[in-house]
């Protein structure tokens, strides 16, 4: 017999594991005749694609089967009108050993629940990161990081990006940056001198692999030096959290009660696959109190104020329909809760991505205002964070929101609304325009230092009001452009 104890299959590919184990077992049934096998168990790979989507399982099954049939386990035979079959010797051993592997991965192992790894330490260590170089800053670049703040805005951020980047790629990473300047969560003041919110969100790229994701929240933002990326992003306020589970995370995340971070994840979709998940996280996103109890114990309860930008991996059935190609369960739940961009790996953005990594390779991006940016971002995050370093030299001064930029953003979705009785996006997509507009205001604070509040000026204003263009127009399935 080919197959030992273990499949040891990856996390990822439990889901797959489980709708196969069923396909296997009708294929076993299927061969048998009164009681007794009459031929070999097959069964079509449009047979397992079916199940996969009834069941709502989006990873891709090409892993799984490749693993299985380098163990024999699976035999692809020649099927006509390219169709692909599958012949399984053990059919019962191979529905076993992935039943197996399914109740291993829903089966909370007691160390879960066990002491992680100091986190405080961890926070030490980032609070140092971020103050060395802000001493730096004050010491040595502060006439020349004011100086260029005086000039910078995000027409002159966007581009940069689109410099480096080009059209189709530039905007992932122009929300990212401007994510960071949110982290400081500026209080928003409406014209009434109420304060109604404030600048930080969640971010989430969400889309097939390789359409850039990752670059736009990791690699620009902390760095990345095998690829010779700078760092764009805060120094010391991004936990990445690879490799995490959403357990672990659940036990680090009441180590940051009353902080303000940023948490890079880079496979969200992962953790929304383990058992009882879903509700804890929503909590998160909703920076709401946090319980989660088991049999083996309790993890909390405690405040989240954090943020969060990630990868939302999933498989698209097509690039053009923006409701068509998202079928999963957990699309709602994060563009309640986030900042979403959707992308579909369409031709043109595969040769974007594709001479963006050439280009890259070969040494011919140059990130040239990578440190400035990068001085800039800590000052004013120093600044109204009311960091004691810089508390006594500047203040921190919060968001004036404008009528003005309502009325034009309502002149927005008025114009989408006349096209359809039943729009497909929410009213929430406009306060998330209001925050980007807010967060790119921050850029701003050295242009119009002795002014009490920062305003939403024109260049913001425009930017946010092509942003929601682009997010109505990808949610109607059309085509669409954004940015300064």
């Amino acid at each position: 017999m080919a197959a030992s104890a273990s499949l040891e299959i990856a996390a990822a590919d439990v889901p797959v594991a489980r709708v196969l184990a069923a396909v296997v077992g009708d294929a076993d049934r299927r061969r048998t005749l009164r009681g007794v096998a009459a031929q070999p168990a097959r069964f079509r790979f449009s047979e397992l694609r079916g199940r996969l989507l009834r069941d709502r399982v989006f990873e891709d099954s090409g892993r799984l089967l490749t693993r299985l049939k380098r163990r024999g386990l699976l035999l692809e035979v020649p099927e006509g009108h390219g169709e692909k079959q599958y012949q399984v010797p053990y059919p019962d051993e191979l529905r076993r050993l992935l039943l197996d592997e399914v109740e291993r991965s829903e089966t909370l192992e007691p160390s879960a629940l066990q002491p992680v790894p100091d986190e405080s330490a961890e926070i030490r260590s980032m609070d140092h990161e971020f103050l060395d170089l802000l001493r730096e800053i004050l010491r040595d670049r502060l006439e020349e990081t004011v100086e260029f703040g005086k000039t910078f805005d995000v027409r002159a951020l966007a581009k940069y990006l689109r410099d480096l980047f080009g059209e189709a790629l530039y905007f992932d990473s122009l929300i990212s940056i401007l994510q960071q300047y949110a982290l400081a969560d500026v209080p928003l003041i409406a014209p009434s001198g109420r304060a109604t919110g404030a600048t930080g969100f969640h971010l989430a790229l969400f889309g097939p692999p390789g359409t850039g994701k990752t670059f736009s929240i990791d690699d620009l933002i902390r760095g990345n030096p095998r690829s010779g990326v700078p760092a764009h992003g805060l120094p010391g306020r991004n936990r990445y959290c690879g490799g995490i589970t959403p357990v672990q995370f659940l036990r680090v995340g009441a180590s940051y009660t009353g902080r303000t971070f940023n948490f890079i994840v880079p496979e969200f979709n992962d953790w929304f696959k383990y058992k009882g998940m879903v509700e804890p996280l929503k909590l998160v996103m909703e920076q709401r109190e946090v319980k989660w109890e088991t049999t083996l114990g309790t993890v909390g309860p405690y405040t989240f104020r954090s943020f969060f930008s990630v990868n939302y991996n999933v498989r698209t059935a097509g690039a053009q329909d923006y409701w068509t190609t998202i079928a999963d369960p957990n699309f709602a739940a994060l563009e309640d809760r986030m900042l979403l961009r959707f992308h579909a790996m369409t031709r043109e953005r595969f040769r974007a991505v594709e001479a963006s990594a050439e280009r890259l390779e070969l040494g011919d991006l140059d990130f040239a205002l990578a440190s400035r940016i990068r001085d800039h971002l800590t000052l004013v995050h120093a600044i109204e964070t009311g960091h004691p370093l810089v508390a006594g030299r500047f203040r921190a001064r919060p968001v004036r929101l404008d009528r003005a930029l309502y009325a034009t953003l309502r002149a927005v979705s008025e114009k989408a609304l006349k096209t359809t009785s039943y729009p497909k996006f929410s009213p929430r997509l406009k306060s998330r325009a209001v925050r980007l507009a807010a967060a790119a205001s921050l850029l701003t604070y050295f242009a119009h230092a002795s002014e009490p509040g920062l305003g939403i000026r024109d260049i913001e204003s425009e930017f946010a009001e092509r942003f929601y263009e682009e997010e109505i127009r990808a949610r109607e399935g059309r085509h669409g452009r954004a940015g300064p």
